[in-house]
């Protein structure tokens, strides 16, 4: 498969994937946001990706939406006047998806419900969805040349692509209000002090860092167990009760157990490296739990 807007490349196990627009600051497009939510639903879909690494090419990471389209630069269909319940009961309508819904927000959920940990290595500047696109990543690590910046107040709009469900996760109610009312460029520092970021590191030693941390996520773990991790801990963490995680970790546990967890069992118990067989692609059947993404 080729892509205009990216690049994607898989060398031991691990895919990076490229914001590939360098000329433009590699910012966001329609067909970035297509191309996005292929790359993610196929690295989902493909055994040999075992953890991904989201950069930018050139001196950006993402400088936010290409306003230089004619029409409505977000390509939403101004003769529609859409109503919450065209949301909720023609979600999946093309004139919705095409028309009305957030394309920022359809990348966030393809990442939300990719089944690989997925890193962020911002290496320039992040603003606007390319500040965003980064929230349903698992951790985020930053270039001391980036710049991250959640502007939408400055152009009269509101932060999309989720970011009103990941934002507060991440950083807390006070600051996430904050930094979207002042439309502050944050620095590095800044967005590492936030707690928004997981480290800030030399420009030449990103990739370095983020495919270090991606190979302690890979090696010697079980992808079927890490997809599982992945998806409950976002899942649950949002649920009204714990008794929602139990059933959950129930299943999972169940599922788990009588598969790879025999193997890891049986390795500790041998004092060798594990060899799991099971694949991502694969999960048990009770995935997804939740039919409303």
């Amino acid at each position: 498969m080729t892509y205009e807007t990216l690049d994607y490349t898989v060398r031991d196990g691990i895919l990076t994937l490229t914001l590939n627009r360098p000329d433009n600051l590699n910012s966001f497009t329609l067909t970035m946001a297509d191309e996005l939510i292929a790359a993610y639903d196929r690295a989902s879909a493909d055994d040999e990706v075992g953890a991904i690494v989201v950069t930018g090419a050139g001196r950006a990471f993402c400088a936010g939406m290409d306003l230089s389209s004619e029409g409505n630069v977000f390509g939403l269909d101004e003769s529609q006047q859409p109503t919450l319940r065209d949301l909720e009961e023609r979600f999946e309508d093309p004139e919705i998806v095409r028309g009305v819904r957030d394309t920022g927000g359809q990348v966030s959920l393809a990442v939300y419900r990719c089944t690989k940990p997925v890193i962020a290595a911002i290496n320039g500047a992040a603003v606007g969805i390319g500040a965003t696109m980064t929230l349903p990543m698992d951790v985020r690590l930053a270039s001391e040349n980036a710049r991250i910046g959640f502007v939408f107040g400055r152009l009269g709009i509101v932060p999309e692509a989720a970011s009103t469900w990941f934002l507060p996760r991440i950083v807390g109610i006070s600051r996430a209000l904050e930094w979207v009312y002042s439309a502050d460029i944050l620095s590095a520092q800044e967005a590492l002090d936030g707690g928004l970021v997981r480290s800030v590191v030399p420009a030449d030693q990103l990739l370095e860092e983020a495919y270090a941390l991606a190979r302690k996520f890979v090696d010697g773990h079980s992808p079927v167990a890490t997809a599982l991790m992945r998806q409950m801990m976002y899942r649950n963490s949002a649920a009204p009760h714990p008794v929602e995680a139990h059933r959950v970790d129930s299943l999972a546990m169940f599922y788990t157990s009588v598969a790879d967890g025999k193997e890891g069992v049986r390795a500790f118990l041998e004092k060798r490296p594990a060899e799991f067989t099971g694949r991502a692609s694969a999960l048990p059947p009770f995935v997804p739990w939740q039919a409303d993404d």
